[in-house]
């Protein structure tokens, strides 16, 4: 089966490593001298390219949940992970209801951990918080960007 590949530059490898192991509940596949790599089975990938007047690239991540188990396993793994979390609970965002969590990597990247209940006809309410510009932030102050 097929894999997405995503490929991010950081700024300390090291606290990178050491997020992504604890976010992924796994170690690295291979490690050299300025990578290292994961090769997962699980998560698989959900991949979603918007026009929504943000500036080009990428806005976030993601780690989609497939049942309630997997969905509470990957929130404690988010937590591990020493990063500031948002907790948004339940939402309609990006054309479903879902479940969701939030943390930043080391970097800034933004990762949501979800959990889709249902699919809907509108989009919702936007929502992805800006937890590394503004790390005392409340819920609420969030940026205009979405799934």
């Amino acid at each position: 089966m097929k894999r997405i590949h995503v490929s991010l530059s950081v700024s300390d490898l090291g606290q990178s490593k050491a997020f992504y192991a604890k976010m992924f509940g796994a170690e690295p596949t291979l490690e050299r001298e300025h990578y290292v790599q994961w090769v997962l089975d699980d998560p698989r990938v959900n991949f979603v390219v918007e026009n929504s007047g943000v500036a080009p690239g990428l806005t976030h991540l993601g780690i989609q949940a497939s049942n309630e188990q997997e969905l509470e396993e990957q929130f404690v793994r988010v937590r591990s992970t020493d990063q500031k979390v948002i907790e948004q609970g339940d939402t309609q965002c990006c054309f479903a209801k879902s479940t969701k969590n939030w943390a930043a990597d080391p970097d800034g990247n933004m990762w949501e951990t979800f959990l889709t209940h249902e699919r809907t006809e509108d989009f919702g309410l936007p929502f992805v918080p800006d937890v590394a510009a503004k790390p005392s932030h409340a819920p609420e102050e969030v940026s205009a960007r979405c799934c």
